[in-house]
């Protein structure tokens, strides 16, 4: 009885496989499926979380800290620094463009 089993599959090695490769493969691909698209619309949902204007040209620019500028305000605003500095200070952090 196994001899003619293992013949059969000899002769016609095909046999087995054209029938889906056995009872429980047919749920791999739709799983497949859903799970490329579950990791699309993750990535979506979490870029569009975190902002699509932190994506530049070069990458995320995460952990560039608060603006100088900002700090240079607060200071101002407090009276750490004078008027002359933070004019200073300011045109440090904004040069002029060159002019042609």
């Amino acid at each position: 009885m196994l001899t003619t089993d293992v013949a059969t599959l000899v002769a016609h090695p095909g046999w087995y496989a054209a029938q889906g490769g056995g009872p429980g493969w047919w749920i791999v691909f739709p799983i497949l499926w859903f799970l490329l698209f579950a990791t699309v619309v993750f990535l979506i949902a979490r870029r569009a979380r975190r902002g699509w204007a932190a994506w530049g040209p070069n990458g995320p620019h995460r952990g560039s800290g608060p603006d100088p500028v900002a700090i240079l305000g607060e200071r101002y605003a407090r009276g750490e620094i004078d008027e002359a500095e933070y004019r200073t200070r300011l045109a440090v952090l904004r040069p002029e463009p060159p002019q042609r």
